[in-house]
This record gives C-alpha cells, sequence and structure tokens, in this order.
C-alpha cells in the first residue's frame, strides 16, 4: 500500500510538473493575435497584399479588434510611408466589406482617449524615447540628432508623442509591430536592434521575440527571418553582458 502510495504521488508530481512546465511555455509564447500583428506589419512594409488580406482576417478571427488593426495600419506610416500604410488601410477596408456583406460583425474596439492640450509634446516623445530604450534618463542630442534635429523633432513630437500615447493598442503590441515591420524590410538592422530591445523592455519576452522571428520566417521566408533572428541574437547577447 506504501508503495503504491509512493508511486501514485511521483505521478502527480511528474504530471503538476508536467503542467507547470507546458504553462510556462505557453507564457513565453506569442498569443495568436500578436502572432497576427507581426503577420500584419511585416505585409504591410513589403506590399504584399495579398499575403496581408489573408493576414489581416486572422487577426480579426484571433480576436484582434477593428480599431486595434486600424492602429497598427495607422502607426507604421512612421516606418514604412504613407504609401504602403494606405494600401494596407484600404485592403483592410476590403476585407472589412466582404464580411460585412456576409453577416459578419467584428468588434470594434475602444477610440483613443483623449490627449490633454497642454501636453509637452517635446517632453513627452523624449521620456517614451528613453523609457522604450531601457534609460531613465534622457540622453543628449548625438548623432543625427545634431545633423538633422527636425527629423529628431518629429520622431519626438510625432512618433513618440502624437503616436505612442494613443492608448487603444498598448506599447507592447505596437512595439510588435514595429518589429514586424522592420524584419519585413532589408536594411533596417540598426532600427531593429533599438525596437527589438524596447520590446523586451515594455514586457515581451526572449521566447516571445523568438516567436516573432518564427513568424517572419513563416511568413516572409528563410531570408527575412535569418536576418531577424541574427539582429535578435546581438540584441539579446548584449542585455546578458549588462546583467
Amino acid at each position: 500500500m506504501q508503495v503504491r502510495r509512493q508511486i501514485m504521488n511521483a505521478v502527480l508530481l511528474a504530471a503538476a510538473a508536467a503542467f507547470s512546465a507546458g504553462s510556462a511555455a505557453a507564457a513565453d509564447a506569442l498569443s495568436p493575435s500578436q502572432e497576427a500583428i507581426v503577420a500584419i506589419a511585416a505585409h504591410t512594409a513589403s506590399g504584399n497584399l495579398d499575403a496581408l488580406r489573408t493576414g489581416l482576417v486572422k487577426g480579426l478571427e484571433s480576436g484582434l479588434t477593428v480599431n486595434e488593426i486600424k492602429e497598427v495600419l495607422v502607426q507604421l506610416y512612421a516606418y514604412t510611408g504613407f504609401p504602403r500604410s494606405l494600401n494596407a488601410i484600404n485592403t483592410f477596408m476590403k476585407v472589412m466589406d466582404e464580411r460585412g456583406k456576409v453577416g459578419i460583425q467584428d468588434p470594434v474596439g475602444k477610440e483613443p482617449s483623449p490627449v490633454p492640450n497642454n501636453i509637452n509634446k517635446d517632453e513627452y516623445g523624449a521620456q517614451m524615447r528613453a523609457k522604450l530604450g531601457g534609460r531613465a534618463v534622457i540622453p543628449p542630442p548625438s548623432g543625427y540628432q545634431l545633423f538633422a534635429p527636425a527629423i529628431d523633432t518629429f520622431l519626438k513630437e510625432h512618433l513618440f508623442c502624437d503616436i505612442f500615447i494613443r492608448d487603444n493598442l498598448d506599447h507592447p503590441s505596437r512595439e510588435l509591430a514595429t518589429v514586424g515591420a522592420l524584419a519585413g524590410m532589408t536594411g533596417t538592422a540598426g532600427q531593429m536592434t533599438f525596437h527589438m530591445g524596447a520590446a523586451m523592455n515594455t514586457g515581451i519576452t526572449a521566447g516571445q521575440m523568438r516567436g516573432l522571428v518564427q513568424v517572419i520566417r513563416t511568413e516572409c521566408g528563410a531570408e527575412r527571418a535569418d536576418a531577424a533572428g541574427a539582429v535578435l541574437e546581438r540584441v539579446l547577447a548584449s542585455r546578458a553582458a549588462k546583467k
């Protein structure tokens, strides 16, 4: 009897350990809606509208609201340019029209909260950029900020304030969208380095970032995934060295 009880206890402990391991693995993976954000962003950046159409449908069916997807596409103009963003928005309009004609009513989702009239955009944007970069203090301007200060003003006041202050899409989702878009393009390793770190500074895990690379592999092919994976490994090594 004692032996049977010991065996049963061992079985229960093993089951509990397996459950815990499975839960930990699930917590370290991108959710279906997060995977959809990455795919939508990557195809918006590459201009593959057929694949984007599929990604938009998957996004809606994964639980993303209409306004969350709109927000991703609006944000991406800052990274992919107006033409790609507008093409993606027009594609989304067609998807919504097609779904509406067959009686599918997707949840609209929340609108962004009003922005205070007296906000200092330069200060807010500088603080947001520093926070995303893992800095407690805003560093002094250097490099392109000194060479072309107008672009730095636009980055702070528009991208990191006007866009990032909109609260109908959380910051981890915004960074996943940004990295997904950058991974869908070429020549963006420098920006991807910053934004992969920023994504992790918003709470995205190393495992989830590797999951992002896998989404890129599935959606965009090995070349783009390998490039993104190489950047990620450098980012992870740098973060590990600082601990």
